[in-house]
């Protein structure tokens, strides 16, 4: 069970440092009055440092060593 999550921590922490966040689109109504409607296109950033992918993938990497004893 360790194993496993430790495996899936250093996958993560990997991911994290080469893609440090995504992009999306998304519809939110401006206006709603009635029958009329206005609706415009958000595009939202989602970033997170670099450094929290090398804390998890150091934690990974820990929990794997220790369990191996």
């Amino acid at each position: 069970m360790n194993k496993t999550i430790a495996l899936v921590m250093i996958i993560l922490g990997v991911v994290m440092l080469i893609w440090t966040g995504f992009t999306y689109t998304k519809k939110e109504k401006v206006i709603d009055a009635g029958p009329i409607q206005v609706s415009a296109d958000k595009e939202k950033n989602v970033n997170w440092p670099p450094y929290v992918g090398g804390v998890i993938l150091v934690a990974g990497v820990v929990i794997l060593i220790t369990s191996k004893k």
